[in-house]
This record gives C-alpha cells, sequence and structure tokens, in this order.
C-alpha cells in the first residue's frame, strides 16, 4: 500500500483536537476551530485529479491527506441482524433491479453513479410483516448485540487526544429505509401501533447498547443518524414526533446525560427546523450537517435559541459550487457565528463533484486563514 501524501498540513495547535472540540462545542474559548469535513460523493475519488493522482481513494485517506482533527467512535449493532441478502434479482436495459440489506426491491442505474435508488417495493407493509421480522431479525438476546469492551478500551484508551463519540442510533430513519419513504409516510396513518412498536424496539437496542459501554468510557459526544426530513421538511407529521419519537429520545437522553455527556448530535438532512424543539427537548442540541437549502443560513437558528443549539456543517454547498467569490462571501457571512462558538462549519453534506479541486482547495485555505488561529 503506497504512502499517501499530506496535501495540507494540520493546522497550528496548543490545544489536543479532545480539549478544542469540548471547548468550541461548549462556547469557550479554543486555540483555534475544530477543523474536519463530511467527505465526498464517490466520483470524487474518480473525477478529482485532486485524488486520483495522489493515490487517494476514500474518505479515511481523504481525511489523512487533509490532516483533519481527529475523531473517534463506539458502535454496535443497534438495528436489524441478520441483514438480508443483497443481491441482484433483475435488470433492464439502463437498471438493475436489486434486493438490499433492508429486504427493499431497488432499481439502481446501470451507470453507478450516485443517486436515490427508485424503490419498487418494501420489506414490510403490514404488521404482521412486522411481528415477523421482529422475531427474525431484531431479537434482543442475539449474540452479535454484546460489546467487547476490553477490546474496545484498547482501541481507545483514557489519555487519548481525540473526542470519543458514542452512537445512538437511529429511531426512525432505519425504519424509513425499511418502509420506503411513502410507505413511512401512509404506515403513521394506517398503521400507527406498528410504527411506534418499531420506534420501541429501535430505542430498546439502542439502549440495550448503551448500557454496555457507557460505564467503560469518558465519551464526548453522542451520534445518530435520521435523514427523515427533505427540502420542504419533515416526512413525518411534528405531532407524530413530538408524542411518538421525543420520548424514546428523551429515554436515552437520560442515559447520556447520567454518564456526563452533553453534546449529542444527529445526521439528518434537509429542513430539520421544525423538528429542532423537539430535538432539544430531549437533549439533543447539535443539528449535523444542517444541509443550508433546506434549513436556512445557520446562523438564524443559532440566533434563535442562543447557545442551547450547537451546528456542525452548515457550509453551503451550492457556494462552493459557484467558486471562490461566492466561497469567499459565504465564509464572511457565518463568521461571526463560528467565533462565538458553537459552530464548526464545513460542507453541509458530503461534498458533490460539481465543486472543482481548485476551489475545495481554496476554501480549506480561506477557512483556516479565517479560523485557524493564524497570526
Amino acid at each position: 500500500m503506497s504512502e499517501i501524501p499530506i496535501l495540507r498540513p494540520k493546522w497550528r495547535s496548543t490545544m489536543t483536537d479532545r480539549e478544542r472540540f469540548n471547548a468550541q462545542m461548549h462556547y469557550q474559548p479554543v486555540d483555534r476551530c475544530f477543523n474536519m469535513e463530511f467527505g465526498y460523493w464517490a466520483e470524487n475519488y474518480e473525477q478529482w485529479d485532486l485524488f486520483t493522482e495522489n493515490g487517494i481513494t476514500d474518505e479515511t485517506e481523504a481525511n489523512q491527506a487533509f490532516s483533519f482533527d481527529t475523531m473517534g467512535g463506539i458502535g454496535g449493532v443497534q438495528w436489524m441482524n441478520p441483514a438480508f441478502e443483497g443481491k441482484q434479482v433483475d435488470e433492464t436495459e439502463t437498471t438493475y433491479i436489486i434486493m438490499n440489506g433492508d429486504g427493499l426491491l431497488a432499481e439502481v442505474p446501470k451507470s453507478g453513479h450516485s443517486t436515490i435508488p427508485h424503490f419498487m417495493k418494501a420489506t414490510i407493509q403490514t404488521p404482521e410483516d412486522w411481528e415477523r421480522a421482529k422475531e427474525e431479525r431484531f431479537r434482543r438476546d442475539d449474540p452479535a448485540r454484546q460489546v467487547d469492551v476490553e477490546a474496545l478500551k484498547l482501541q481507545h484508551p483514557t489519555d487519548r487526544d481525540y473526542p470519543l463519540m458514542v452512537s445512538c442510533g437511529s429511531m426512525i430513519g432505519r425504519i424509513r429505509d425499511m418502509l420506503t419513504f411513502q410507505g413511512l409516510a401512509f404506515a403513521t396513518y394506517d398503521y400507527p401501533e406498528m410504527v411506534e412498536d418499531m420506534i420501541e424496539m429501535a430505542c430498546l437496542l439502542v439502549e440495550d447498547f448503551l448500557d454496555q459501554v457507557l460505564p467503560h468510557f469518558d465519551f464526548d459526544l453522542a451520534t445518530g443518524w435520521e435523514d427523515i426530513c427533505f427540502k420542504n421538511g419533515p416526512i413525518i407529521s411534528v405531532p407524530f414526533f413530538d408524542s411518538v419519537i421525543v420520548p424514546r429520545y428523551e429515554r436515552i437522553g437520560k442515559k447520556l446525560r447520567e454518564a456526563g455527556i452533553d453534546i449529542w448530535w444527529t445526521d439528518c438532512d434537509g429542513d430539520v427546523r421544525p423538528l429542532i424543539p423537539g430535538f432539544l427537548k430531549a437533549g439533543l442540541n447539535t443539528m449535523f450537517p444542517f444541509e443550508v437549502n433546506g434549513s436556512g443560513h445557520p446562523g438564524e437558528a443559532l440566533d434563535k435559541y442562543g447557545p442551547e443549539l450547537r451546528i456542525v456543517g452548515g457550509f453551503d454547498k451550492l457556494q462552493m459550487i459557484k467558486g471562490k467569490e461566492a466561497i469567499r462571501a459565504y465564509m464572511e457571512s457565518i463568521a461571526p457565528w463560528v467565533e462565538k462558538g458553537g459552530f464548526i462549519p464545513h460542507c453541509d453534506h458530503r461534498c458533490p463533484p460539481d465543486v472543482t479541486p481548485e476551489s475545495y482547495m481554496y476554501y480549506l485555505e480561506l477557512k483556516e486563514a479565517m479560523f485557524g488561529g493564524r497570526e
């Protein structure tokens, strides 16, 4: 394996990555901004000469090449196990029909370009389907759900210099994966008891995992994944979210607070603004990656909710696509909130190939110049 070249040196530091992350997320003084990004589309590794000419083939190698600050994480088997066997079941002239790990029939382009699959049939359509799946694939006593704590202690020593994340899974996003976008929208009205039972199972599996790991590690933050919003708002009603999902978040939040964890983010795209009050009520206080095209300028939300809210992400990818002048203008527009704390800026989703390598390197250089502690 060839050595990955360093394309940008690590920003000058007087604090460890762990010290910096915790201070910035708690609105405390820092030596400079925490430096991270959210990765790239698969096409970037094929189309950007920045990557192809330097042997960079994945996000881990890109993070190394750009010398981003380091984070670590611990997760476990918090959802369906075993997954369905992924396989091709048919094809058309331009697409493959596949069965994915969630058991969905999906149509994907033969060209392989990144796109949301066209889902044709959901795994679970009725309460009977769910009862069968729950028995076969959601057993809480599944041995695979047992965590090897001692092995993880060797990976993440107590004297580490990086922030350590603990996964809190998904309360509704993975359910959306199983039911499909349309299926979940209908099921919350047609079979609300089934959907709530699925959410309860998701919560129990996360709680079982947390009970195993929280006593043994000094975690710096909790993370999760939902993706239940699109550009016009949530795909479920806010009353359903508040009455069914938020109470499960509150149970998880109680465990986190008792373990000393008070920073918690979940990955949710689209317009998350209608859900922020419910998230905050449960202690889920950090929005990630905060897509600007859906959720607006991050400064608006930070002003509205004050230091109770944090944002990680929030740099408009559409401005990155436009080039250097737009990048500078947007970077200057977020500067007041970055300087206040509670806001770590990076591309508001995975960076698309529409951004040129030249623009991306300019973006990284400018971010360091403005937030990297240079004199």
